[in-house]
């Protein structure tokens, strides 16, 4: 649970920021969003795709479902999410979950020793 919560603070903080910034989202329908994007993210790119493949792997996987989710939240909500500003987003998701992928890792490493 305690991976989770962080990556729906990690995903929260950014996405949040992000569609409040370069949309007219409401802080009701970004935080939404955003927790819809952390529930997709972590059981698919987290619990499937990162146990059975990479960091790197995972990452992209994550990055390519926040593109196509934030699309599609943004023509359901009709926000004005321009390309480059979606692309934006996404880089800024993506680095922040190689970093928690990362984390992961040596989270998993550790428990391992003890």
């Amino acid at each position: 649970m305690t991976r989770f919560l962080i990556k729906l603070i990690i995903n929260g903080v950014i996405l949040v920021g992000s569609l409040i910034w370069f949309t007219e989202a409401t802080w009701g329908s970004a935080i939404l969003a955003a927790l819809g994007l952390t529930v997709i993210a972590y059981l698919l790119g987290d619990q499937v795709i990162l146990r059975a493949t990479n960091n790197t792997m995972a990452t992209i996987a994550d990055a390519v479902i926040a593109a196509i989710y934030l699309w599609a939240v943004s023509r359901v909500f009709n926000w004005d999410l321009s390309f480059g500003e979606l692309i934006v987003t996404v880089a800024i998701l993506g680095v922040a979950e190689f970093f928690y992928h990362r984390y992961l890792g040596l989270n998993d490493v550790e428990n391992a020793k003890s």
